[in-house]
């Protein structure tokens, strides 16, 4: 129901601030979907009956199935607000939530709302922002997303985003939106109003699986799969955020909302139907995002707080950059990587987690994994001076970043 096409939903924040057409963001050009024999059906499914194969549409078709993939994503959350239905209120998931921030924002809108402190959170703030229209962020938590970054981290997403002229309202919630019809004003936990033409809903999502029940396929908060992503019905599949692994990998969780693994379960799942039958292993945990200037890359565990790693820091006195390496106390083995405002390779970061690598050999290699563009200031010395003088240790650089020394380091590892 939301485009004739599949398209890119990550990139719907940069339609709206200019910096892409819809167009742009299609997987592929139109008529790749024919010409590769892909039927294109728009329709909504109301329940399926697995016993005959038979999937119930809204329009009151019937469609079969051999092999069935429910890859159905998810849904924004609400928690029974007074005044969440109102017009003007809303989260930001599906191409009519793009386009009904649109219609708003040409309608005289002069402040946004936003109530929830995740990545979504703030792509609309950043949206709005790039419109000049005021934001009021409420965030629940005493600094933005400390539920997974680190302190240090977090309060430079604090300053960042107040430096950018967001109204950051930290340990903050919302009680109720106040309105006729459209929105009005919200009112606060701690009682202030906030007058308002629009609130955004960001406090996460839920796997969308309402019209599953009743079909025998088992359920829990996503549709429960084995490792191969198949259900309890013989021949019924399910993949991406609306999929809920019985058995997670280590260091994995059970629902992964990130773009890059429901990728990963479409290429294990179709290899299972094109007779290779497959596991599905996502390797080593990664995410990525973008908290307006400063890009964000994890790799690996990174825990907010943890007896049983050491960590090593470094951040510029000046500017929104950082490093942080989480490393086992006992064998010094790379654990986790943490970047603000610096790139990383990710195949490096990935050889040096799954293998094991040392603390000390990683910083003696951590030029190669800088992905950084040539002529961008290298910042791995100051980490290591961190290092040498936190353990009395005299570690230097082995290699500076050069292609043909990544390969050979990435073949290293394949051996």
């Amino acid at each position: 129901s939301e485009s004739e096409f599949p398209f890119s939903r990550t990139a719907l924040m940069y339609v709206y601030m200019g910096h892409l057409k819809f167009d742009h963001t299609k997987l592929y050009e139109d008529h790749f979907w024919d010409k590769n024999r892909i039927g294109r059906l728009i329709a909504h499914v109301n329940r399926i009956d697995t016993n005959s194969k038979t999937i119930f549409l809204s329009d009151n078709s019937n469609l079969n199935y051999d092999s069935l993939i429910i890859a159905t994503g998810s849904k924004s959350n609400k928690f029974g607000w007074p005044g969440q239905d109102l017009n003007g209120v809303q989260g930001l998931y599906s191409l009519q939530d793009l386009e009904s921030m649109e219609l708003k924002s040409n309608e005289g809108l002069h402040r946004a709302v936003i109530v929830g402190g995740g990545l979504i959170g703030v792509e609309m703030a950043e949206m709005f922002h790039s419109r000049g229209i005021q934001v009021s962020f409420l965030v629940r938590e005493a600094s933005f997303w400390n539920i997974i970054l680190p302190k240090e981290e977090s309060a430079m997403i604090n300053r960042h985003l107040l430096e950018q002229g967001i109204d950051l309202r930290l340990s903050e919630e919302l009680s109720e939106i106040k309105g006729k019809e459209k929105v009005e004003s919200i009112i606060t936990k701690s009682n202030e109003e906030i007058v308002c033409q629009f609130v955004g809903l960001t406090v996460g999502v839920s796997p969308n699986i309402d019209f599953v029940k009743d079909s025998g396929i088992k359920v829990n908060r996503g549709i429960q799969v084995d490792e191969f992503l198949q259900t309890n019905i013989e021949d019924v599949y399910a993949i991406g955020d609306c999929a809920e692994l019985l058995s997670p990998s280590q260091g994995r969780k059970a629902i992964e909302a990130v773009w890059y693994t429901g990728r990963m379960m479409g290429q294990t799942v179709a290899s299972t139907l094109c007779g290779n039958k497959k596991k599905y292993n996502p390797g080593v945990w990664f995410n990525s995002a973008k908290f307006f200037d400063i890009e964000y890359q994890v790799y690996g565990y990174v825990p907010i707080q943890d007896d049983q790693s050491s960590q090593l820091y470094w951040e510029h006195p000046e500017k929104p950059l950082s490093i942080r390496l989480v490393y086992n106390k006992l064998n010094k083995s790379l654990l986790g990587v943490n970047l603000m405002g610096i790139r990383y390779r990710h195949e490096v970061c990935e050889a040096w987690i799954r293998n094991g690598t040392s603390i000390e050999s990683v910083l003696e290699n951590l030029s190669l994994a800088n992905f950084d563009p040539e002529f961008f200031e290298e910042y791995e010395s100051n980490l290591i001076s961190i290092y040498n003088s936190n353990t009395g240790q005299s570690i230097k650089q082995k290699s500076k970043r050069k292609l043909n020394q990544v390969s050979k380091f990435l073949q290293s590892f394949s051996k």
